[in-house]
């Protein structure tokens, strides 16, 4: 079978949307399975429909590893993938297939250093986005400027933008408008600082920082889209099916949503609402984030521990229970909406399509795979909710209090291993609770505890919580007795006490 490319998708006919040239607009660091199904996806349709014509050049932001790569399929296929984005939308199960066009070619940071740095000296090239996950954006002063490349990504990013300058810094309208796509806060503002961090500790001259700051815009946004990566398994049926080999095919949910904070005028360069695309361009996208960690972040890690504990395995299946599904919606629509900003029906409209995800026939999300690390999780996705309802009406939310007792019980191990806390569900199979080393060493310390010592010695743990939870007036004794209810009649009967 042929190599997916442009003359194969002729012979074959394809009557899908196609970019065989353009100029390279897009520099993208990351060539992973998200950004290929995110920002790309968003680019090809981009093309489609507003006349964006514009290519992306991917780059990879680590060293080569011996043997094959992702970039040689990339390369290989003239850019070309298949894209399946699969799901329920609207209540209408959905499975969308789409070849993307838009990548032009992928290079290494490393073995193609000139080639990456040359792409600086190409005036069609507007837009840089980048994925180098969580622990991308940090600083590191043992790079240096004479390093090819730097170790760092935003030190990377420094050199390429110094070359940009060096070429048309004092021209204007040549800088770049920078969308970092990496899962931290204030993404945007976090690279820009350490950008100027490098620039200083390299005496970069002023100027450089002038311009930097006049003609660059460093947005920061959110994204939002579950990506599944190559179709392990059904990949000889779908070729079978396209009648042509793709290595470097693609699966996504349907759900999608960027928001990326910058001005008014953005929205003309990039017509996202024009071509139809979940986009937002914002002059805050906190609102936005905050929806997001709360409810659909805090959906799970309210809903999960308690699940897993009452035998269920995957999300999907949580969803087909009416006990589960209708504790988690409690949750979400009676205790945590009401404590966020935006408008109700906003909030509610994007609830809904949360349900709708979770239902995914084509993800098998695992509810143990979700609970790791859920000490911080419960902490940044749960506690500020809990916080703001007490806070607004005086009582204890009851699912998210519940949510509570569950991780507690969830973290009531037997033996601290090398690769965890060892634990037990009342059915009798054992499980691995995942965390830092430092949470599980405490909770290993307190295994023996009965409930009102256990309660009592996590909730006063302040360097878990960054307050003292016994402060919240009633907390620590309903945590107690949903705790004993749960160790008597299990999570399941604890859930549907309370829904």
């Amino acid at each position: 079978m042929e190599k997916l490319g442009y003359q194969i998708l002729k012979e074959k006919k394809y009557k899908g949307y196609l970019l065989p040239e353009a100029p390279e607009r897009v520099l993208q660091f990351g060539e992973g399975n998200f950004m290929r199904a995110f920002t790309d996806y968003f680019i090809d349709v981009l093309n489609e429909k507003t006349g964006f014509n514009g290519k992306a050049v991917l780059v990879q932001p680590r060293p080569k590893r011996p043997g094959h790569s992702l970039a040689d399929d990339l390369n290989t296929q003239e850019g070309l993938y298949t894209l399946y984005l699969r799901g329920f939308e609207n209540g209408r199960r959905v499975n969308d297939k789409r070849v993307i066009s838009c990548v032009s070619r992928c290079l290494n940071a490393y073995a193609d250093y000139e080639a990456v740095m040359a792409c600086a000296e190409n005036p069609d090239l507007r837009y840089i986005t980048c994925n180098t996950t969580e622990a991308g954006i940090v600083y590191d002063p043992s790079c240096a400027f004479e390093d090819k490349p730097a170790a760092s990504f935003p030190g990377k990013l420094t050199q390429f933008l110094y070359r940009r300058y060096e070429i048309f810094g004092r021209n204007k309208g040549n800088g770049f408008v920078i969308l970092p796509c990496e899962l931290i806060a204030e993404n945007g503002k976090e690279l820009k600082k350490f950008v100027l961090s490098y620039a200083r500790q390299w005496n970069l001259e002023q100027d450089f920082l002038t311009w930097l700051d006049e003609e660059n815009m460093f947005c920061s946004t959110l994204v939002d889209r579950i990506v599944t990566g190559y179709p392990k398994g059904e990949e000889d049926k779908l070729n079978q099916e396209n009648g042509w080999e793709d290595a470097a095919m693609d699966t996504g949910e349907v759900f999608a949503f960027w928001v990326i904070e910058g001005p008014a005028s953005l929205k003309e360069e990039l017509r996202f609402e024009e071509a139809g695309l979940p986009v937002l361009i914002t002059d805050d996208h906190k609102p936005y984030k905050e929806r997001k960690v709360r409810i659909l972040n805090g959906a799970h890690t309210s809903m999960v521990m308690g699940a897993y504990l009452a035998g269920f395995d995957i999300v999907r299946d949580c969803m087909e229970d009416a006990v589960i599904c209708g504790f988690m919606n409690h949750a979400v629509y009676d205790e945590i909406i009401p404590t966020l900003s935006l408008p109700k029906e906003e909030l509610e409209s994007f609830a809904s399509a949360v349900t709708e995800r979770f239902k995914n026939p084509f993800i098998d999300h695992a509810l143990l795979s979700i609970s790791l690390n859920s000490t911080s999780k419960w902490k940044a996705r749960v506690l500020p909710s809990l916080k703001a309802y007490v806070e607004q009406t005086g009582k204890l939310p009851v699912c998210l209090t519940a949510s509570f007792a569950f991780y507690l019980a969830f973290y009531q191990g037997r033996e601290l291993t090398d690769t965890g806390l060892a634990a037990s569900r009342p059915k009798g199979d054992t499980y691995t609770v995942s965390d830092d080393r430092s949470v599980l060493t405490f909770f290993a310390a307190h295994k023996e505890d009965g409930p009102e010592e256990y309660v009592h010695a996590v909730c006063t743990n302040e360097t878990l919580w960054d307050m003292d939870l016994t402060s919240l007036p009633g907390f620590e004794t309903a945590v107690t007795d949903m705790l004993k209810k749960i160790q008597k009649d299990g999570a399941y009967e604890m859930m549907k006490s309370v829904c």
